[in-house]
């Protein structure tokens, strides 16, 4: 049977495109001049239908189509290429893994908004480099790019959920003085999964570096505490 093609992946995605829902995506992920999504095209597709297009053509397509989708100026074939490299990396094949994080960090220009970010970094990144030397994400954490800085962050939280917490207390303390909105919401929300794990350590991070938290940082970490304790902290803030 003849490999799929990127060509076939992109048909079906656009026969669950919609041009409102294009224009929706487009505002809702800050599109306009100046704006952190600037210059990016929607086709109009939900998650749901790309993760479906996913699950169809990722055994299907060859490395070098997965590619093409993954730079193409269309925000749901670089999710696409994304999702589907998501699950080419579950197979228990360390040589795969590696090429699959090799690539994603090669083609790094192109994970360049926050839900693109946070559908791979963790089950890529974090997933790689688990058990290995996790210097790219510091060097990551210290990058001018936006995008960097975010997966840096979002990658531990496989870490996280492996129970171990301090790259993600690293990397957000490295982060507290980011001026960026997406950095700050992406640090809060790691810091709070960390608290799920162990919420004894959350506080005694809070008690630390609190203060010097972004708000929109603070909120984020503190959501699940009770409302007296998520008062304390944004009183002493």
């Amino acid at each position: 049977m003849a490999a799929a093609t990127a060509a076939e992946a992109r048909r079906k995605l656009r026969l669950c495109a919609s041009y409102e829902k294009a224009r929706i995506l487009g505002r809702f992920f800050k599109t306009g001049p100046g704006e952190y999504g600037f210059g990016d095209v929607f086709l109009g597709v939900s998650v749901p239908d790309i993760r479906l297009v996913s699950r169809e053509y990722f055994r299907l397509l060859p490395q070098q189509e997965i590619t093409k989708l993954g730079c193409s100026p269309y925000h749901e074939e670089r999710m696409l290429a994304l999702c589907m490299q998501v699950l080419r990396f579950q197979k228990p094949d360390e040589f795969n893994r590696r090429k699959i994080y090799v690539w994603y960090m090669k083609h790094t220009a192109f994970i360049n908004n926050w839900d693109l970010v946070d559908c791979s970094a963790a089950p890529i990144v974090g997933a790689y480099l688990w058990g290995k030397d996790v210097s790219p994400l510091y060097a990551f954490s210290r990058s001018p790019q936006l995008w960097k800085r975010r997966i840096a962050i979002v990658a531990t939280h496989y870490f996280i959920k492996q129970g171990r917490l301090g790259d993600t207390l690293a990397i957000t303390t490295i982060l507290l003085q980011d001026t960026h909105d997406l950095i700050h919401k992406a640090c809060g929300w790691m810091l709070r999964e960390a608290g799920k794990k162990d919420s004894g350590l959350l506080e005694d991070y809070l008690q630390q570096y609190a203060s010097r938290m972004p708000r929109t940082m603070l909120r984020y970490a503190i959501e699940r505490f009770p409302e007296t304790k998520r008062r304390f902290y944004l009183r002493a803030h």
